[in-house]
């Protein structure tokens, strides 16, 4: 049976969508699978691996049949679909247990897998709250903290983002424990407090469907979940069950020895003394020698081989001292946009602020080192 029969760029861009959060080896194989159904002249393609689910439809109707559902390997057909030439005409055909894809003289046959027994997450109509924002605006508050979120940490409350509906903010921070990113954004109107733990590979794959546009998401709380609305796209994803750190806590309020240092000049100092880093260590420290208008930069690593930069600062203050891990500051120096960068600092054994001059709802903490 003819199932579908379409234009090849035309069934693999809603493919694409679906297919990042999929692995290749599954304890169910079936999880491996796109779930690909044709309901009401609307074809949609569904992916789960039990914590996300995303969902999305053809830009348009791709098959003559009335109603169908059938799974099949995403990654296969994604492959399969990536190596055919752009603009061919693309046949699927259903016989039995199989999926014929057929292609000018190339054809395919993949297995499928019945469609009820895929594990879809249950759609729930009445969310406990729900706020509206532009998709650059939520891109961004995923951006600028995404890369502080811990991985596979004993403390799986820090292996995820939290976001936070306070007032008439949205705020989203991440934290491993040694650093930690926050950024908030305005809402329209003021919504009940909201607080949840979004799972680090939600937050990555929304990171990668969401546009740099002005056109709207929708995000919806539920008890145990939280469902993002976008540009055809529905991404549900489960909560991590924990209680955050008070983020409040430890963003330091007595730093008031600071510098601004042009962003890029300063990591490609970064970059070229951490040539003689320990590469190996997973906390590869650096030390910032700062005194009246002068920062000395300085690596070592245990061949007793030494990198130093100097760069000239604003500075009048009290000289500091101070050992940091140098991928913690050249993961800001690299996320963040802006020309100049503010360091701020109380004493050598306290945390580093580091800000963009001029805005307010950003602000990255790095806990000191000893080396």
């Amino acid at each position: 049976m003819l199932l579908i029969k379409t234009n090849r760029d035309i069934l693999l861009k809603p493919l694409q969508t679906v297919t990042g959060i999929v692995e290749r080896r599954q304890t169910l194989p079936i999880l491996s699978n796109v779930l690909i159904r044709q309901n009401q002249e609307k074809t949609s393609f569904l992916t789960t691996d039990l914590e996300i689910q995303i969902k999305t439809e053809a830009a348009e109707n791709l098959s003559l049949q009335k109603d169908f559902a059938f799974t099949v390997s995403a990654k296969k057909l994604q492959d399969i679909l990536r190596s055919l030439p752009s603009d061919i005409e693309i046949t699927l055909t259903r016989k039995d247990d199989h999926l014929l894809v057929k292609s000018h003289k190339s054809a395919f046959n993949l297995q499928i897998l019945p469609a009820e027994d895929f594990p879809e997450v249950t759609e729930e109509s009445e969310s406990d709250n729900a706020v509206t924002l532009k998709q650059k605006e939520f891109k961004d508050l995923l951006h600028l903290v995404q890369f502080a979120v811990a991985q596979q940490d004993i403390r799986y409350y820090l292996n995820g983002l939290l976001l936070l509906i306070d007032g008439k903010q949205l705020i989203s921070v991440g934290t491993d424990g040694h650093r930690l990113a926050y950024v908030s954004t305005g809402l329209d109107k003021a919504q009940k407090k909201q607080e949840v733990i979004l799972p680090r590979k939600a937050v990555f794959e929304l990171s990668k469907l969401l546009h740099d546009s002005e056109d709207p998401i929708k995000i919806e709380y539920f008890q145990n979940k939280v469902r993002f609305s976008f540009s055809d796209i529905t991404l549900i994803s489960k909560i991590i069950d924990g209680k955050f750190p008070d983020y409040n806590r430890v963003i330091p309020t007595r730093n008031n020895k600071l510098f601004e240092i042009n962003r890029l000049v300063f990591l490609q100092a970064l970059q070229r003394v951490s040539i003689l880093s320990n590469q190996s260590d997973k906390f590869r420290g650096v030390r910032l020698i700062v005194n009246k208008d002068n920062l000395r930069i300085i690596c070592k690593n245990n061949e007793q081989e030494e990198a130093e930069e100097e760069l000239e600062i604003n500075y009048q203050d009290d000289p500091v001292d101070i050992s940091l891990n140098i991928t913690y500051l050249m993961d800001l120096l690299n996320n963040v946009t802006s020309e100049t960068v503010q360091c701020a600092f109380e004493n050598a054994n306290s945390s580093v602020l580091m800000t963009v001059p001029g805005n307010e709802i950003f602000k990255y903490i790095v806990m000191p080192m000893r080396i």
